[in-house]
């Protein structure tokens, strides 16, 4: 059995409310820092990470020499011993202070990559995930305990899971509440049609008519990389970019910059995918047509974008400086979003002195006209541009 990210937004902070320790299992990816980031928000917590897998031996406490005959204590049968203090990490220091400071305020320390990390390293963190306490600092009662693992082959569920994790310890096992993460496409894909910044309507579009690629658990060295909901959010942000690029350079890097997130089956499938949408509408159509005009209403916005710039380089009959082009431009210019507005401003300001001084000339002639329409429109934008930059 495996719980969904929002069926885990519940189960966590009961078991933390409980008293105890939770332990989110999942796959690379699938989106445990972020479960964890967000029971802390609706918790009113605050959150501190360490990365286990990132750690070392001594990184939480080390010896700290004795400095003063104060630190000696004389004893008749044993002579003089050395009362040992001990130096604290720096994350292990802000939480008790914010302790301190907020006593009503909870604090949940968040373990990651638990079973990442060395077998020294987690032996120094069996006190303080089971006992609260490393040497002779107790943990206040306000801090909650999470721990996140990737699974390991001993886990039932997980037997053609490769990753290069220690295996569970049972003191652990018996000790915290293991919460198995799997993943919802239809929830995800919920999440990603609201999230700031959005993620792209491609990654959208694709991920709802194949929603099993959402999470692809690698089968062997020759998948060295699959899809994981991380790596979409990493895709999404590099399309906005490719986007931006002309059509010639998005087919060139597309493929390579999708196969480096998503591995190659799904990369290169996904790749695909974007380069033929809006193949079918042509500049002609937009133009010319009603109909492709229409059909320029619903295009995604890459498709907007690299068709006015296309008009841009290859006008015809209809040049940004006739008030025929213009009045079709402005139209279809105002469809496109502000960023996509900025990139089709600076292909004009690309195209040259010839282009921007006969749209000048028009503009003054016909002031009220099309052309003047246009032209103010592209020094609004660019204009934003430079203030965003």
């Amino acid at each position: 059995m495996a719980l969904t990210y929002q069926q885990l937004l519940t189960a966590v902070p009961l078991v933390l409310r409980a008293g105890n320790v939770p332990n989110i299992v999942g796959d690379a990816g699938i989106g445990k820092s972020a479960l964890v980031e967000e029971v802390a928000r609706q918790m009113g917590a605050q959150l501190y990470t360490t990365v286990v897998s990132l750690s070392e031996k001594g990184d939480l406490a080390i010896p700290v020499p004795p400095l003063t005959s104060d630190s000696f204590v004389e004893t008749k049968d044993y002579g003089r011993l050395a009362n040992v203090q001990y130096g604290y990490a720096e994350t292990l220091i802000r939480i008790i202070k914010f302790a301190e400071g907020h006593p009503e305020q909870p604090i949940i320390w968040f373990l990651d990559e638990f079973n990442r990390g060395s077998q020294a390293v987690q032996s120094e963190l069996m006190n303080l995930v089971l006992q609260r306490r490393i040497n002779s600092l107790q943990l206040p009662a306000q801090v909650k305990m999470i721990i996140a693992e990737n699974p390991d082959s001993t886990m039932l569920g997980f037997g053609d899971r490769e990753y290069d994790v220690a295996v569970g310890d049972a003191a652990i096992n018996d000790r915290t509440v293991r919460l198995v993460m799997t993943t919802a496409p239809a929830e995800w894909l919920k999440w990603a049609r609201h999230r700031q910044p959005a993620i792209n309507p491609l990654v959208i579009k694709y991920l709802s008519d194949h929603p099993d690629r959402l999470l692809v658990v690698a089968s062997g060295p020759e998948s060295d990389l699959t899809p994981t909901p991380r790596a979409w959010e990493r895709v999404s942000s590099n399309l906005d970019e490719l986007e931006r690029l002309p059509r010639p350079v998005q087919e060139q890097l597309a493929s390579d910059l999708f196969t480096g997130d998503l591995g190659a089956v799904v990369g290169e499938s996904f790749a695909q995918f974007v380069l033929a949408q809006g193949s079918e509408l042509t500049l002609a159509a937009v133009q010319t047509s009603a109909a492709g005009q229409e059909q320029f209403h619903s295009a995604t916005e890459a498709v907007k974008v690299n068709l006015l710039r296309e008009w841009v380089a290859q006008p015809g009959a209809y040049g940004l400086d006739t008030e025929q082009g213009a009045a079709a431009f402005v139209k279809l210019l105002r469809l496109v979003s502000a960023d996509g507005q900025v990139a089709i401003a600076q292909s004009v300001g690309e195209a040259g002195l010839p282009l921007l001084t006969a749209m000048y000339q028009q503009a003054a002639t016909v002031p009220a006209g099309a052309v003047a329409t246009l032209y103010r429109e592209l020094a609004r934008v660019a204009s934003q541009g430079e203030r965003h930059r």
